[in-house]
């Protein structure tokens, strides 16, 4: 007998996606300069994308377990799998931070190092790190309302007939 695992891995990358971008958006470095934001957003981060691949991994699972509407399940694979990607590119941002005073030392190849440089540049920019922790809000509550449409129906959330509608689901 198999089990659907799916709802024990989804709810770990939704929250931590969540708690990253209220750290990126807000201004707690602002606030609070005496703390390491740059960690904290690091491991909430990484924790979040972990936890997002699990997610994935077990949704594949899912749907072969469950069989719900395939327009509704293949519009929330794509929104969990844009989520992953915009998320993903944060953490190589936060990453890169951390990891190109060292690269230096590996790549003696100066050409590569100033791809790694230019990299870190775009992803952690500040406005645009903002910018993609937004899309990346709306792409994670996407995904969790048609995740709980699938479970729940559309009486569960006030806002999915008009999401599903908008979605020409």
């Amino acid at each position: 007998m198999s089990y659907n695992i799916h709802p024990l891995f989804v709810h770990f990358p939704i929250a931590f996606f969540l708690l990253y971008s209220l750290l990126r958006i807000l201004p707690f470095e602002r606030w609070f300069s005496h703390i390491a934001w740059r960690q904290i957003r690091f491991v909430i981060l990484l924790a979040g994308v972990l936890g997002a691949i699990a997610a994935n991994a077990t949704g594949e699972i899912a749907e072969h377990l469950v069989r719900p509407d395939h327009r509704l399940v293949e519009t929330h694979s794509f929104f969990a799998a844009t989520s992953t990607w915009i998320y993903g590119l944060l953490l190589a941002g936060e990453l890169l931070v951390f990891l190109n005073p060292y690269l230096a030392q590996w790549f003696p190849n100066l050409q590569l190092l100033q791809v790694f440089v230019f990299v870190e540049r775009v992803l952690a920019n500040r406005a645009r790190a903002i910018i993609l922790a937004i899309a990346g809000v709306i792409a994670i509550s996407l995904t969790g309302l048609l995740g709980g449409v699938m479970v729940h129906g559309t009486s569960a959330d006030p806002l999915a007939p008009l999401v599903l509608t908008l979605l020409g689901i």
